[in-house]
């Protein structure tokens, strides 16, 4: 007899790819439904992904509380998955939300909700997003004198604290910022099931888009990074971590430190977005050829990249960005340049040598619904991006090859116009 996909199923699993920052794994429920699977991140920790076998965590220390931790957890789930009447009316992640949510009655507060977010970024690495958040929805707190609870949160309160802020003397730029921020939270419980609205707390304010950071280079200013022999270490360490978010197609530098440079295939899911998405969007491609020139030095007997820094992860990405602008004055280079630029230049740099939107999409970890379902063909998409990464990094060094693509790119954007 044939598995009933229509049938919801949990059961914990590790995800090989989201490996935490000091090479551990959180240990997550796996709610699958209508062949669909979504995550309940839980606060378990393995050392390696084989410590969990067949539902049960096996050669750890403390396996026996654990999985008695577990079961308890899977209990529950369990319980409130027997009590919806009729799993075919939800989606997978509208199930797991429900699965997810506390009991009935429960006091929902905005700073509850609020700090189970801060906490749930910060167990995934995202620290400074989690500040971030963390900080606004103090200011929020201050504004309402306290904690309030989610269902008082309306468009007139809203409204009246973005004017609040606006007579404060802050920029648009900074309020909407802020604003984002408590909507995130919002949002959060709205998906959660933890508060309904018949009118969305944020009807009456309009958050405006942040602008564009210009921080593209021009080949010319690309080619002298590229090109440069720094003398000291530490620009060594800029030119050579540019190079290698450009080669792996604008990767960010928490995903960078996190890379087996050993491996042929690279393949991971952007801590960035990690979370934000029903599905996790794995990103994979070939390691590409070169790139040894810049990671090599660097690599440890692990395959993965270290530069020496023995402090926080935020203050060695602020001391990337203050190397990269150091290297970038040494040069003469006139445009802005930070550790993002390799990102843009990536994505501008395929774009002029006309690569696919979808596929440069894919490469960047952005989402593409508009492309359909074939971006969650894996091997299509990995064999796509790898001819992608491919062609740009031959670009920058034999661009006199893509001359007529180039062209013909700029007269289509003419003819547009």
């Amino acid at each position: 007899m044939s598995e009933d996909t229509t049938m919801a199923t949990i059961n914990p699993v590790i995800i090989k790819e989201r490996v935490l920052k000091n090479g551990t794994h959180k240990l997550r429920i796996a709610v699958r439904h209508k062949s669909v699977t979504s995550y309940i991140v839980t606060k378990i920790i393995l050392n390696d992904p084989g410590q969990l076998k067949n539902g049960k965590i096996v050669r750890h220390p403390d396996a026996c509380e654990l999985n008695k931790k577990l079961r308890n957890m899977l209990d529950i789930y369990e319980e409130r998955l027997d009590n919806v009447k009729n799993t075919d009316l939800y989606t997978c992640e509208q199930l797991r939300d429900i699965i997810k949510s506390g009991p009935d009655g429960e006091e929902v507060t905005f700073k509850g909700i609020s700090g189970e977010y801060v906490s749930y970024l910060m167990s995934e690495g995202r620290n400074s997003y989690a500040k971030l958040i963390e900080r606004s929805s103090r200011y929020f707190c201050d504004y309402c004198r306290g904690d309030i609870e989610m269902e008082d949160i309306t468009p007139v309160l809203v409204k009246s604290f973005s004017e609040y802020l606006r007579r404060s003397g802050k920029t648009q730029t900074y309020i909407n910022t802020i604003l984002s921020h408590i909507k995130v939270i919002v949002n959060k419980a709205i998906s959660d099931q933890m508060v309904s609205y018949s009118v969305h707390p944020f009807s009456s304010v309009r958050i405006s888009p942040a602008p564009v950071r210009e921080v593209t280079l021009s080949l010319e200013s690309f080619l002298r990074i590229m090109n440069s022999s720094p003398d000291t270490k530490k620009k060594k360490m800029a030119r050579d971590l540019f190079m290698i978010s450009f080669m792996l197609g604008g990767m960010n530098l928490i995903d960078i430190m996190n890379v087996d440079f050993r491996d042929k295939e690279v393949r991971y899911v952007r801590t960035k977005s990690a979370g934000r998405t029903q599905q996790e969007n794995v990103i994979s491609f070939d390691m590409p050829e070169g790139i040894e020139r810049y990671a090599g030095g660097w690599m440890q007997p692990n395959g993965k990249l270290d530069f020496g820094y023995k402090f926080t992860y935020h203050n060695f990405s602020q001391y990337v960005s203050y190397a990269i602008t150091d290297l970038a004055e040494e040069l003469g280079i006139k445009e802005r340049v930070v550790f993002y630029s390799a990102r843009k230049c990536f994505a501008q740099f395929a774009s002029d040598i006309c690569m696919p939107d979808s596929v440069i999409n894919y490469c960047l970890g952005h989402s593409d619904r508009s492309k359909g379902v074939i971006r969650y063909y894996t091997k299509i998409r990995s064999r796509q991006a790898s001819i992608c990464i491919k062609r740009v990094c031959d670009y920058v060094i034999r661009p006199e090859l893509y001359k007529d693509f180039v062209e013909l790119r700029s007269m289509s954007l003419m003819n547009m116009m």
